[in-house]
Protein backbone atom coordinates (compact mmCIF):
# COMPACT_ATOMS: atom_id res chain seq x y z
CA UNK A 1 0.00 0.00 0.00
CA UNK A 2 0.70 3.67 -0.71
CA UNK A 3 0.56 6.32 1.61
CA UNK A 4 -0.93 9.34 0.64
CA UNK A 5 -4.02 11.44 1.38
CA UNK A 6 -6.18 8.56 1.02
CA UNK A 7 -4.62 4.93 1.71
CA UNK A 8 -4.49 3.52 -2.37
CA UNK A 9 -4.55 -0.38 -2.82
CA UNK A 10 -1.42 -1.89 -5.07
CA UNK A 11 -1.84 -5.37 -4.45
CA UNK A 12 -4.72 -8.08 -2.93
CA UNK A 13 -4.66 -10.62 -0.81
CA UNK A 14 -6.70 -14.00 -2.04
CA UNK A 15 -8.44 -15.40 0.54
CA UNK A 16 -9.21 -18.69 -1.15
CA UNK A 17 -10.55 -21.36 0.56
CA UNK A 18 -10.50 -20.30 4.32
CA UNK A 19 -10.02 -22.79 7.72
CA UNK A 20 -7.96 -25.14 5.41
CA UNK A 21 -4.78 -24.15 6.75
CA UNK A 22 -4.51 -27.92 8.13
CA UNK A 23 -5.30 -29.73 5.05
CA UNK A 24 -3.71 -27.28 2.26
CA UNK A 25 -0.81 -29.88 1.72
CA UNK A 26 -3.47 -32.49 0.70
CA UNK A 27 -5.73 -29.51 -1.73
CA UNK A 28 -2.02 -28.76 -3.03
CA UNK A 29 -0.95 -32.33 -4.28
CA UNK A 30 -5.37 -33.02 -5.15
CA UNK A 31 -5.46 -29.58 -7.10
CA UNK A 32 -1.89 -30.22 -8.83
CA UNK A 33 -3.02 -34.00 -9.46
CA UNK A 34 -6.27 -32.33 -11.27
CA UNK A 35 -4.33 -30.00 -13.24
CA UNK A 36 -1.95 -32.22 -14.19
CA UNK A 37 -4.04 -34.45 -15.62
CA UNK A 38 -6.51 -31.70 -17.33
CA UNK A 39 -3.41 -30.33 -19.14
CA UNK A 40 -2.35 -33.75 -20.17
CA UNK A 41 -5.75 -35.17 -20.83
CA UNK A 42 -6.43 -31.87 -23.32
CA UNK A 43 -3.48 -31.75 -25.16
CA UNK A 44 -3.82 -35.57 -25.53
CA UNK A 45 -6.88 -35.50 -27.57
CA UNK A 46 -5.75 -32.04 -29.18
CA UNK A 47 -2.46 -34.09 -30.58
CA UNK A 48 -4.69 -37.27 -31.45
CA UNK A 49 -7.35 -35.04 -33.57
CA UNK A 50 -4.99 -32.71 -35.31
CA UNK A 51 -2.22 -36.05 -36.29
CA UNK A 52 -4.97 -38.58 -37.20
CA UNK A 53 -6.19 -37.59 -40.71
CA UNK A 54 -9.54 -40.04 -39.93
CA UNK A 55 -10.41 -37.25 -37.42
CA UNK A 56 -9.90 -34.43 -39.75
CA UNK A 57 -13.87 -33.59 -39.88
CA UNK A 58 -15.33 -30.12 -38.68
CA UNK A 59 -16.89 -32.14 -35.45
CA UNK A 60 -13.27 -33.01 -34.19
CA UNK A 61 -12.01 -29.83 -35.45
CA UNK A 62 -13.86 -27.73 -32.92
CA UNK A 63 -13.29 -30.89 -30.25
CA UNK A 64 -9.44 -29.98 -30.57
CA UNK A 65 -9.88 -26.20 -30.24
CA UNK A 66 -12.10 -26.49 -27.71
CA UNK A 67 -9.31 -29.13 -25.56
CA UNK A 68 -6.43 -26.41 -26.63
CA UNK A 69 -8.58 -23.29 -25.06
CA UNK A 70 -8.74 -25.55 -21.99
CA UNK A 71 -5.03 -25.61 -21.35
CA UNK A 72 -4.63 -21.84 -21.39
CA UNK A 73 -8.42 -21.33 -19.43
CA UNK A 74 -7.29 -23.30 -16.60
CA UNK A 75 -3.86 -21.59 -17.10
CA UNK A 76 -4.88 -18.52 -15.72
CA UNK A 77 -6.20 -19.75 -12.25
CA UNK A 78 -5.06 -23.07 -10.81
CA UNK A 79 -0.80 -22.49 -11.35
CA UNK A 80 -1.64 -19.39 -8.57
CA UNK A 81 -4.11 -21.43 -6.83
CA UNK A 82 -1.21 -23.90 -5.90
CA UNK A 83 0.93 -21.50 -5.10
CA UNK A 84 -1.56 -19.70 -3.10
CA UNK A 85 -1.99 -22.90 -0.78
CA UNK A 86 1.57 -23.28 -0.03
CA UNK A 87 2.03 -19.38 0.93
CA UNK A 88 1.15 -17.35 3.99
CA UNK A 89 0.60 -14.30 2.45
CA UNK A 90 -1.51 -14.68 -1.10
CA UNK A 91 -0.68 -11.60 -2.68
CA UNK A 92 -1.20 -10.60 -5.95
CA UNK A 93 -0.59 -7.11 -7.73
CA UNK A 94 -2.98 -5.19 -8.51
CA UNK A 95 -2.22 -5.37 -11.95
CA UNK A 96 -1.75 -9.07 -11.96
CA UNK A 97 -5.52 -9.12 -10.46
CA UNK A 98 -6.99 -7.58 -13.81
CA UNK A 99 -4.89 -9.24 -16.11
CA UNK A 100 -5.90 -12.71 -14.25
CA UNK A 101 -9.47 -11.21 -14.54
CA UNK A 102 -9.31 -10.04 -18.27
CA UNK A 103 -7.64 -13.26 -19.83
CA UNK A 104 -10.17 -16.06 -17.23
CA UNK A 105 -12.98 -13.98 -18.95
CA UNK A 106 -11.57 -13.78 -22.17
CA UNK A 107 -11.23 -17.42 -22.36
CA UNK A 108 -14.19 -18.16 -20.36
CA UNK A 109 -16.47 -16.24 -23.07
CA UNK A 110 -14.37 -17.57 -26.34
CA UNK A 111 -15.72 -20.73 -24.71
CA UNK A 112 -19.51 -19.31 -24.42
CA UNK A 113 -19.05 -18.63 -28.33
CA UNK A 114 -16.63 -22.16 -29.28
CA UNK A 115 -19.61 -24.71 -27.93
CA UNK A 116 -22.34 -22.42 -29.84
CA UNK A 117 -20.46 -22.98 -33.15
CA UNK A 118 -19.82 -26.71 -32.07
CA UNK A 119 -23.95 -26.33 -31.54
CA UNK A 120 -24.34 -24.93 -34.98
CA UNK A 121 -22.34 -27.54 -36.56
CA UNK A 122 -23.84 -30.70 -34.92
CA UNK A 123 -27.80 -28.48 -36.46
CA UNK A 124 -26.31 -28.64 -40.02
CA UNK A 125 -25.02 -32.17 -39.76
CA UNK A 126 -28.02 -34.07 -38.48
CA UNK A 127 -30.97 -31.46 -39.94
CA UNK A 128 -29.33 -30.44 -43.40
CA UNK A 129 -27.16 -33.73 -43.62
CA UNK A 130 -26.88 -33.04 -48.08
CA UNK A 131 -25.73 -29.60 -47.54
CA UNK A 132 -23.36 -30.10 -44.64
CA UNK A 133 -20.14 -30.87 -46.86
CA UNK A 134 -20.50 -27.32 -48.34
CA UNK A 135 -21.87 -25.54 -45.43
CA UNK A 136 -19.38 -26.49 -43.36
CA UNK A 137 -15.84 -27.14 -44.71
CA UNK A 138 -12.46 -26.56 -42.83
CA UNK A 139 -12.25 -23.12 -44.35
CA UNK A 140 -15.73 -22.02 -42.20
CA UNK A 141 -14.68 -23.93 -38.97
CA UNK A 142 -11.67 -22.37 -39.45
CA UNK A 143 -13.23 -18.75 -39.59
CA UNK A 144 -15.74 -19.51 -36.79
CA UNK A 145 -13.41 -20.48 -34.50
CA UNK A 146 -11.04 -17.70 -35.42
CA UNK A 147 -14.16 -15.56 -34.54
CA UNK A 148 -14.61 -17.35 -31.72
CA UNK A 149 -11.59 -16.19 -30.09
CA UNK A 150 -11.82 -12.98 -31.28
CA UNK A 151 -14.86 -12.18 -29.96
CA UNK A 152 -14.07 -13.63 -26.41
CA UNK A 153 -10.83 -11.48 -26.29
CA UNK A 154 -13.25 -8.24 -26.97
CA UNK A 155 -15.75 -8.74 -24.93
CA UNK A 156 -14.16 -8.01 -21.13
CA UNK A 157 -12.43 -5.03 -22.22
CA UNK A 158 -15.33 -2.63 -21.36
CA UNK A 159 -14.95 -4.15 -17.47
CA UNK A 160 -11.92 -4.26 -17.04
CA UNK A 161 -11.51 -0.78 -17.91
CA UNK A 162 -13.93 0.52 -15.67
CA UNK A 163 -12.73 -1.54 -12.85
CA UNK A 164 -8.89 -0.40 -13.66
CA UNK A 165 -10.48 3.64 -12.91
CA UNK A 166 -11.94 2.94 -9.69
CA UNK A 167 -10.28 3.58 -5.99
CA UNK A 168 -9.15 0.79 -3.96
CA UNK A 169 -8.45 2.52 -0.65
CA UNK A 170 -10.00 -0.14 2.15
CA UNK A 171 -9.80 -3.93 2.63
CA UNK A 172 -8.00 -5.35 -0.10
CA UNK A 173 -8.72 -8.78 0.60
CA UNK A 174 -10.38 -10.37 -2.14
CA UNK A 175 -12.88 -13.24 -0.84
CA UNK A 176 -12.50 -15.67 -3.51
CA UNK A 177 -10.01 -18.50 -5.05
CA UNK A 178 -8.91 -15.94 -7.85
CA UNK A 179 -9.36 -12.23 -9.08
CA UNK A 180 -13.05 -12.16 -10.43
CA UNK A 181 -15.28 -8.90 -10.97
CA UNK A 182 -17.92 -9.74 -8.16
CA UNK A 183 -15.34 -9.93 -5.39
CA UNK A 184 -13.05 -6.69 -6.48
CA UNK A 185 -16.25 -4.69 -7.16
CA UNK A 186 -17.15 -5.19 -3.27
CA UNK A 187 -14.11 -3.61 -2.58
CA UNK A 188 -13.84 -0.49 -4.18
CA UNK A 189 -14.18 3.00 -2.71
CA UNK A 190 -16.63 3.97 -4.52
CA UNK A 191 -20.43 3.44 -5.54
CA UNK A 192 -19.78 0.36 -8.21
CA UNK A 193 -23.92 0.16 -9.07
CA UNK A 194 -22.47 1.42 -13.36
CA UNK A 195 -19.85 -1.09 -13.16
CA UNK A 196 -22.54 -3.94 -11.98
CA UNK A 197 -25.22 -3.09 -14.57
CA UNK A 198 -22.19 -3.08 -17.66
CA UNK A 199 -20.84 -6.84 -16.29
CA UNK A 200 -24.89 -7.90 -16.19
CA UNK A 201 -25.30 -6.63 -19.99
CA UNK A 202 -21.95 -8.03 -21.12
CA UNK A 203 -22.14 -11.02 -19.52
CA UNK A 204 -26.12 -11.94 -20.02
CA UNK A 205 -25.17 -11.48 -23.54
CA UNK A 206 -21.92 -13.60 -24.07
CA UNK A 207 -23.64 -16.17 -21.36
CA UNK A 208 -27.86 -15.97 -22.06
CA UNK A 209 -27.70 -15.15 -25.95
CA UNK A 210 -25.37 -18.33 -26.91
CA UNK A 211 -27.13 -20.76 -24.37
CA UNK A 212 -30.44 -20.00 -26.13
CA UNK A 213 -28.91 -20.30 -29.26
CA UNK A 214 -27.64 -23.75 -28.41
CA UNK A 215 -30.64 -24.81 -26.56
CA UNK A 216 -33.08 -23.56 -30.15
CA UNK A 217 -30.26 -25.95 -32.36
CA UNK A 218 -30.94 -28.42 -29.93
CA UNK A 219 -34.33 -28.32 -30.01
CA UNK A 220 -34.49 -28.70 -33.88
CA UNK A 221 -31.65 -31.38 -33.84
CA UNK A 222 -33.86 -33.65 -31.44
CA UNK A 223 -36.83 -33.42 -33.81
CA UNK A 224 -34.68 -34.10 -36.71
CA UNK A 225 -33.89 -37.18 -34.75
CA UNK A 226 -37.35 -38.22 -33.72
CA UNK A 227 -38.28 -38.41 -37.73
CA UNK A 228 -35.50 -40.76 -38.44
CA UNK A 229 -37.10 -44.38 -38.63
CA UNK A 230 -34.38 -46.69 -37.34
CA UNK A 231 -33.50 -46.69 -33.40
CA UNK A 232 -29.92 -47.44 -34.35
CA UNK A 233 -30.09 -44.46 -36.30
CA UNK A 234 -31.78 -42.27 -33.92
CA UNK A 235 -29.14 -43.62 -31.39
CA UNK A 236 -26.24 -42.77 -33.60
CA UNK A 237 -27.57 -39.59 -34.23
CA UNK A 238 -27.82 -38.61 -30.71
CA UNK A 239 -24.40 -39.83 -29.26
CA UNK A 240 -22.31 -37.84 -31.72
CA UNK A 241 -24.59 -34.70 -29.57
CA UNK A 242 -24.16 -35.97 -25.95
CA UNK A 243 -21.06 -35.12 -24.79
CA UNK A 244 -21.43 -31.85 -25.99
CA UNK A 245 -24.72 -31.95 -24.07
CA UNK A 246 -23.11 -32.60 -21.10
CA UNK A 247 -20.47 -29.63 -21.03
CA UNK A 248 -22.89 -27.27 -22.09
CA UNK A 249 -24.85 -27.80 -19.23
CA UNK A 250 -21.62 -28.33 -17.20
CA UNK A 251 -20.36 -25.53 -18.20
CA UNK A 252 -23.65 -22.89 -17.98
CA UNK A 253 -25.30 -24.08 -15.30
CA UNK A 254 -22.27 -22.71 -13.36
CA UNK A 255 -21.82 -19.33 -15.14
CA UNK A 256 -25.15 -18.25 -15.35
CA UNK A 257 -25.21 -18.60 -11.68
CA UNK A 258 -22.43 -16.79 -10.64
CA UNK A 259 -22.28 -14.18 -13.15
CA UNK A 260 -26.00 -13.45 -14.31
CA UNK A 261 -27.40 -11.52 -11.43
CA UNK A 262 -27.34 -7.77 -10.92
CA UNK A 263 -25.51 -8.02 -7.27
CA UNK A 264 -21.75 -7.72 -6.39
CA UNK A 265 -22.28 -11.06 -4.59
CA UNK A 266 -24.59 -13.98 -3.33
CA UNK A 267 -23.50 -16.39 -0.42
CA UNK A 268 -19.27 -16.50 -0.66
CA UNK A 269 -19.75 -20.13 -0.20
CA UNK A 270 -21.51 -20.51 -3.47
CA UNK A 271 -19.86 -18.31 -5.51
CA UNK A 272 -16.34 -20.40 -4.51
CA UNK A 273 -18.39 -23.47 -5.27
CA UNK A 274 -19.49 -22.26 -8.33
CA UNK A 275 -15.88 -21.34 -9.20
CA UNK A 276 -14.36 -24.74 -8.86
CA UNK A 277 -17.03 -26.28 -10.91
CA UNK A 278 -16.57 -23.66 -14.10
CA UNK A 279 -12.98 -23.00 -13.24
CA UNK A 280 -11.70 -26.33 -12.67
CA UNK A 281 -13.74 -28.99 -12.97
CA UNK A 282 -14.83 -28.84 -16.69
CA UNK A 283 -11.61 -27.99 -17.89
CA UNK A 284 -10.92 -31.62 -16.35
CA UNK A 285 -14.24 -33.73 -17.18
CA UNK A 286 -13.99 -32.37 -20.89
CA UNK A 287 -11.01 -34.86 -22.21
CA UNK A 288 -13.02 -37.49 -20.36
CA UNK A 289 -16.13 -37.03 -21.44
CA UNK A 290 -14.93 -36.41 -24.63
CA UNK A 291 -12.38 -39.67 -24.91
CA UNK A 292 -14.34 -42.37 -22.61
CA UNK A 293 -17.56 -41.34 -24.31
CA UNK A 294 -16.32 -41.18 -28.20
CA UNK A 295 -15.13 -44.45 -29.86
CA UNK A 296 -13.57 -42.55 -32.97
CA UNK A 297 -11.16 -40.41 -30.40
CA UNK A 298 -10.09 -43.83 -28.31
CA UNK A 299 -9.70 -46.41 -32.34
CA UNK A 300 -7.30 -43.00 -32.82
CA UNK A 301 -5.59 -43.21 -29.21
CA UNK A 302 -5.60 -47.10 -29.53
CA UNK A 303 -3.47 -47.09 -33.29
CA UNK A 304 -1.25 -44.49 -32.02
CA UNK A 305 -0.15 -46.84 -29.52
CA UNK A 306 -0.30 -49.58 -31.35
CA UNK A 307 2.14 -47.81 -33.65
CA UNK A 308 4.51 -46.61 -30.83
CA UNK A 309 4.54 -50.23 -30.01
CA UNK A 310 5.54 -51.36 -33.47
CA UNK A 311 8.33 -49.33 -33.57
CA UNK A 312 10.21 -49.95 -30.65
CA UNK A 313 9.87 -53.32 -31.59
CA UNK A 314 12.97 -54.99 -32.76
CA UNK A 315 12.93 -55.55 -36.35
CA UNK A 316 13.98 -59.48 -37.63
Amino acid sequence: MQGSNQTKVTEFIIVGFPNTQKINPFLFFLLLLIYLFTIVGNLLIFTIIRTDFRLHTPMYFFVSVLSFLEVWYTATTIPKMLTNLLSERKRISFAGCLLQTYFFHSLGATECYLLTAMAYDRYLAICDPLRYPTLMNMKVCVRLATGCWICGFICPVSEVILVSKLPFCGPNRIEHIFCDFPPLLSLACKDTSINVLVDFVVNAFIILVTFLFIMISYVKIIQSILRIRTAEGRKKAFSTCASHLIVVFLFFGSIIFMYVRLKTSYSLHYDRAFAVIYAVLTPLVNPIIYSLRNKEILKAIRRRIHLKSCDRSPVH
